[in-house]
């Protein structure tokens, strides 16, 4: 009786560190970036008719290319990419212009670097133009309710490199299958 009792505890102790285990690994998006809203608006719908949108629910994401610290809000400048079903920016996809993203307070530029994926969501908040270059661009606003910056992709290795964490300078002399062709020679 004994015995059977110690296995249900194990039993029990397995499945709660599984269930601690599975909550640790959940994602940490936060769900108004998860869940897309009931109309789908581009930044170029937008653009065209402001007045129309004013107001309405948004979930996009992108590249961002600048963040702008003005006097009482920040603007981020996003170059808009389509969502997959979890709200992350696909980079395959082709751009569909740009918008800025609008938050309250400072945001410091080093916790948003160039290049990284952003989403947010919030509602249109108008249009304003401002200079690309010498090209006078419209700009749909968000007023930013949630934003979530995606972590940076872990680095593909190229075919048969392989990331060891020391540098060993005999490898390719005692390794069989090293390619003769990249062998190098001792004398």
């Amino acid at each position: 009786m004994g015995q059977t009792a110690n296995l249900d505890m194990i039993r029990r102790q397995l499945i709660s560190l599984t269930v601690l285990l599975a909550a640790g690994c959940a994602t940490q998006v936060p769900p108004s970036i998860r869940e897309a809203p009931a109309t789908a608006l581009l930044p170029a719908q937008v653009a065209q008719a402001a007045q129309a949108h004013d107001g309405a629910p948004v979930r996009w994401g992108g590249t961002i290319l600048a963040v702008h610290n003005r006097e009482r809000v920040t603007d981020i400048e996003v170059l808009s990419l389509p969502l997959d079903e979890r709200g992350e920016p696909r980079t395959d996809g082709a751009a569909q212009g740009r918008f800025l993203a609008r938050i309250d307070g400072f945001v410091d530029p080093a916790g948003l670097p160039s290049d990284r994926l952003l989403t947010v969501s919030g509602k249109i908040a108008g249009v304003e133009t401002h200079l690309v270059g010498d090209y006078r661009y419209a700009f749909p606003v968000v007023s930013v309710q949630e934003r979530y910056l995606w972590p940076e992709p872990l680095p593909v290795y190229p075919p048969g490199w392989r990331p060891w964490p020391w540098y060993d300078p005999w490898y390719p002399f005692y390794d069989p299958w090293y390619p003769w062709y990249r062998r190098r020679s001792l004398w």
